[in-house]
């Protein structure tokens, strides 16, 4: 396919089915006050102190006035009244400076009318249009009137369909919201597709823009092109996220040559963009140029492997790092060496994840000793294929974790029969807030080791504990371990189910849960999947979990008869 059938290509994906257009009309003859309220309100959140709130905005002063929002010959509303019935009718809470509409279905009609009611809407800083896809193609009838907003701060229009014409109205408009600082346009494929710089030819330089988030947008290497060309104007840049997008090694290169243009940029997501071992070397060669990154992320980038030993020489030199995700990179041993190298210049690391890269099972020992480990907050290992004897390198490691506040360990089976390696160091003044523990092959014993943890008052932090799929635990780990849970005081999320291929009888230690659920004040989610509860018992928990306003989890009703979790 050449590149102008490629091109009608992805313009056809904004074009709207023939059932579209049906939709659509039916959508802009219904009246506006005909639309039902929908069930659920989510409320404005105020981004200033309640003090300050209350000075000079809308609602304050209308109340103080007292005034009359009725025109008494037309019997409309006018001024902010117009803008808290707009709003109220999509089911929102209206607020003068947040100002959040997304997943309401709005019609290129709302649009119109949410564009006279702007004027109204003069100290509002924060704007959410997302998931509204129908909004796509009518966008300028709002963007002519953003001069009235001009103390907005942040615009979401994530899945709104845009067209490239909507991207030349948004660009057009940006002199008229000169304080911008975050531009969410994720999810639009019409942004891709060669059409970004109908956006970008109208950056300025100076820009105010902090945050640019374009995930799954399509980018071609043209619109990559376009970006790199605007990155000089993006001087005040801080944040930039490509996740999503497949980028060539031509588009790194492009991309990569501008980093320098922008010195404050410190979060750099490219998180399944296809990265080669080839595009890895490249961006390290380009990381001198952007010694503020304080966060980078390159998860699941599986043609990444090998590619890390050539990054690694350059993140020395990022001596602000604070996390690093590579999780699913398909690492080799080297790169994990080559990490180890260097790890011991991190020194402001905080965060890790190399969780799914097999090679780290038999190289953590040597990461370990090279990490600063006294100050990492959160440590993700899942699946990473830890041996016996990196257990035992990590249980030595846990006595310097003393920051530690979230460790995960699922799918790594030698935990099994070695949890007590990891509990027996943490002392009081442990902060672990999160332990993810699923499919561990977690013995009784195990379970016991947990129970004594709690008692000692060593998790009395932790807000998350994930033991699920854990079929081997006998009834008696989980009773001891329910009878002590009234000092896991803080926790708020709890999962202990089984695979789904396993069913096993709650009855032994459900008493014991009861008993435990009214001391746990915290709890909001308790997940239960694939555990046999009769009527009788699901009634007396659900009892309980209601008046605690806890989510429960769990099979509708299991009656099969309970076999081997397996």
């Amino acid at each position: 396919m050449d590149s102008t059938e490629s091109t009608k290509g992805k313009e056809s994906v904004q074009k709207r089915s023939p059932l579209d257009l049906i939709m659509n009309q039916l959508r802009r003859k219904a009246s506006f006050t005909e639309r039902k309220k929908p069930a659920v309100s989510r409320l404005f959140r105020p981004s200033e102190s309640s003090d300050k709130r209350n000075v000079g905005i809308p609602e304050v002063k209308e109340s103080e006035a007292k005034i009359n929002d009725t025109d008494d010959e037309a019997g409309s509303v006018v001024g902010w009244g117009r803008v808290k019935q707009f709003v109220q009718k999509l089911g929102k809470t209206p607020h003068s400076q947040n100002l959040s509409l997304s997943h309401c279905d709005l019609t290129a009609t709302d649009v119109v009318e949410l564009a006279t009611l702007l004027p109204f809407l003069a100290q509002l800083e924060v704007m959410d249009l997302s998931w509204n896809d129908l909004v796509g193609g009518s966008l300028k009838a709002l963007t002519a009137h953003l001069q009235h907003v001009g103390k907005l701060r942040v615009l979401k229009l994530c899945s709104c369909r845009l067209t490239n014409q909507d991207l030349t109205a948004l660009g057009e408009a940006l002199d008229c919201i000169p304080l911008i600082e975050v531009l969410d346009l994720s999810w639009n494929v019409g942004v891709g597709g060669g059409h970004f710089r109908h956006f970008t030819e109208h950056l300025q330089p100076e820009s105010t823009l902090k945050e640019l988030r374009l995930v799954d947008c399509q980018l071609s290497e043209t619109d990559i092109t376009a970006l790199s060309e605007a990155l000089p104007m993006l001087s005040s840049l801080e944040e930039l996220d490509l996740s999503n997008n497949k980028l060539s090694i031509k588009g790194v290169e492009n991309f990569t040559s501008s980093l320098g243009s922008t010195p404050q940029l410190k979060t750099l997501n490219l998180s399944m963009c296809g990265l080669s071992k080839d595009s890895i070397s490249v961006l390290g060669q380009a990381l001198r140029s952007v010694p503020a990154l304080e966060h980078i992320n390159l998860s699941c980038n599986k043609e990444a492997g090998g590619g890390l030993t050539m990054l690694s020489t350059n993140l020395a030199l990022l001596t602000h790092l604070r996390s690093l995700d590579m999780h699913l990179c398909c690492l080799s041993k080297e790169d994990v060496l080559a990490l180890v190298q260097v790890a011991s210049s991190l020194k402001e690391l905080r965060e890790l994840d190399l969780s799914s890269n097999k090679s780290v099972g038999e190289t953590l020992q040597n990461l370990l000793q090279t990490l600063p480990i006294s100050q990492i907050t959160k440590l993700t290992l899942n699946n990473c294929a830890l041996s016996t004897h990196a257990c035992h390198a990590l249980g030595t490691a846990m006595q310097m974790l003393k920051q530690l506040e979230s460790l995960n360990l699922s799918w790594n089976k030698c935990v099994g029969e070695n949890l007590k390696q990891f509990l027996e160091p943490l002392s009081p003044d442990c902060k672990l807030r999160e332990l993810r523990l699923s499919s561990c092959n977690l013995t009784t014993e195990d379970v016991l080791q947990l129970e004594s943890a709690c008692q000692r008052g060593v998790l009395s932090h932790l807000k998350q504990l994930d033991l699920s799929y854990n079929g081997s635990v006998g009834d008696g780990g989980w009773m001891s371990l329910f009878g002590k849970a009234a000092a896991l005081k803080g926790l708020e999320e709890l999962d202990v189910s089984l695979r789904p291929s396993a069913s096993l009888s709650v009855s032994p230690w459900l008493p014991a849960l009861l008993e435990a659920l009214p001391h746990l004040s915290s709890l909001t989610h308790l997940s239960l999947q694939h555990w046999a509860l009769s009527s009788a018992e699901r009634e007396k928990l659900e009892k309980i979990l209601c008046k605690k306003n806890v989510i429960l989890e769990c099979d509708k009703l299991a009656t099969a008869t309970p076999k081997a979790a397996g």
